[in-house]
């Protein structure tokens, strides 16, 4: 209960101080407090005297960093009127400092040794009102360069997010109907494997329904999602095909991107060994340690490849999107070799999971 007091507590103090009005009159107190207390402590200076002095400096340092900030930087500065911008600035600089030696010069009225020296000294009262009015341009500049980055940051954020929710949802349907499509060809046939299928197309189905929303899965779980995969294969190409699937190492709690391996999978059945009259192999060999996953997978070529159909279009994400995935989840972190030969294809597919 107390911990969820103080969580309040400490989140009403931030919803305050985070208020832009309070966190610039904070700032102004604070300023006014060490001013009066350099007065006191080093320059020996009255208490009285000096919270006078510095209530005239505050006031008029407030307005000349405001008419900065609020109408010169916006107007001309950030227009790129930078000689208007300085030629206003000296301006405002020159008119105000001799207004506040006027204000001190009728507070010392009746002591006329103390406005002589006032008098004679004004040239000095220029420095702290430009060093004033300079910081406040530095600052501003500061401040809008680090939300400028910010929210370039943010946007780059989003566009990732959106891209990958773009790329991921080609994924999904895209697995969807070449198992409808297997599932088809065995119900054509009256196999007594149809059942098994749907078993599994069920299992598939949950897991990327309900588990590839995340960001990153259990590395079991992507692996299992691989061998259902293989299992409807292996029901749909029979004794033609040859699969192996070798899985090295500790399969336990990495954490991998969801249905990042498969794309290469089943390209490996779509574009090989659909076109095989007779047998063919695809060899699947996963390694995985705590740091890093390695997959390999080649699968046999025919002799001659049929003609593409150019009335369908395909359905595949394609290699474009696989790697633009690679590069916005692991980008640096990954390395993909393609081997194409005329009797065999290969891809070896490194990830690094350190951060």
């Amino acid at each position: 209960m107390s911990t969820l007091v103080g969580q309040f507590i400490r989140s009403r103090i931030y919803s305050v101080l985070s208020q832009r009005i309070v966190y610039h009159t904070l700032f102004w107190v604070l300023f006014l407090a060490a001013a009066v207390t350099l007065d006191i402590f080093v320059l020996q200076i009255p208490f009285g005297q000096s919270l006078g002095n510095q209530l005239i400096n505050v006031i008029i340092y407030a307005g000349v960093v405001y008419l900065n900030v609020m109408y010169l930087i916006p107007n001309y500065l950030v227009q790129k009127r930078f000689l208007t911008y300085f030629g206003l600035f000296i301006l405002i600089v020159l008119t105000v400092t001799p207004i506040k030696v006027v204000i001190y010069y009728f507070k010392l009225s009746g002591m006329p040794d103390a406005q002589a020296e006032l008098v004679n000294q004004m040239n000095y009262y220029f420095i702290p009102t430009f060093f004033i009015a300079g910081s406040s341009t530095l600052i501003k500049i500061v401040i809008d360069w680090v939300r400028h980055l910010r929210e370039m940051q943010e946007l780059e954020t989003q566009t990732m997010q959106s891209e990958l929710r773009f790329l991921k949802s080609q994924i999904n349907p895209h697995f969807l109907f070449n198992t409808l499509n297997n599932l088809y060809a065995l119900t054509l046939k009256k196999s007594d494997l149809a059942p098994e299928i749907v078993l599994k197309l069920s299992e598939m189905m949950r897991y990327m329904l309900y588990e590839c929303n995340e960001k990153s899965v259990p590395l079991s779980k992507e692996v299992n999602y691989l061998q259902n995969y293989l299992d409807l294969e292996a029901l749909r190409q029979g004794k033609n095909v040859e699969i192996e699937f070798e899985v090295n190492g500790q399969i336990s709690d990495q954490k991998i991107a969801p249905l990042m391996f498969i794309p290469f999978l089943e390209n490996s059945f779509k574009h090989g060994l659909s076109h095989h009259i007779s047998k063919g192999y695809v060899k699947i060999q996963l390694d995985a340690s705590d740091t890093t996953i390695h997959l390999y997978i080649e699968n046999s070529k025919p002799e001659s490849l049929p003609l593409p159909d150019h009335s369908r279009r395909s359905g595949g994400i394609g290699l474009v999107n696989v790697r633009r995935r690679l590069d916005l989840l692991y980008p640096g972190k990954y390395e993909l070799r393609l081997n194409d030969t005329p009797q065999t294809y290969a891809i070896e597919l490194t990830l690094s999971l350190g951060s």
